[in-house]
């Protein structure tokens, strides 16, 4: 019998002047940045909640708090392998990731290669199980009004 199971995963950040744009593991050189407890890479946020939620082990804000210290600032890549170390102890591997990150500015299209190149090194699976895609919310709410940017993710996940 195969062992195969689903997680979904969200995350918004609000838009900030004076901070850097990581998304997707990669730095985007934009005028401003996501604001968060880390490094607010909303992209990874809703990956690692897609990982964790499909092999039922809660969510990113249990396992890396924002009241801690450790993880004020870190780079959201190092969560995302410690996600994927979790993974691994329960016996699992990804079989694919499809994400979308809702935003108006900046246009994302040209860096998601580079952007699923960071994951699939990070994750150590294939570029080719990464799929990311972008939106905007054609200038509505809050990520309309350029006021943050949100991620969806789904992960399948299946048994070793």
């Amino acid at each position: 019998m195969m062992n195969i199971r689903i997680g979904f995963g969200y995350d918004m950040h609000r838009l900030r002047e004076g901070r850097e744009m990581w998304i997707g593991g990669i730095k985007l050189g934009y005028r401003l940045g996501l604001q968060g407890h880390s490094d607010a890479d909303v992209l990874i946020h809703a990956i690692c909640d897609a990982l964790l939620g499909a092999a039922n082990l809660r969510d990113i804000g249990y396992h890396f708090p924002d009241t801690s210290e450790e993880y004020e600032d870190v780079d959201s890549k190092i969560l995302l392998k410690k996600c994927m170390n979790l993974l691994r102890e329960k016996g699992y591997r990804v079989g694919n990731i499809d994400a979308t990150v809702c935003a108006e500015q900046p246009k994302l299209n040209p860096h998601i290669p580079a952007m699923q190149q960071k994951l699939s090194e990070v994750m150590e699976v294939d570029r080719e199980s990464i799929s990311i895609k972008a939106t905007t919310s054609e200038k509505m709410g809050f990520v309309g009004r350029e006021e943050g940017i949100t991620a969806y993710a789904v992960a399948l996940i299946e048994k070793e």
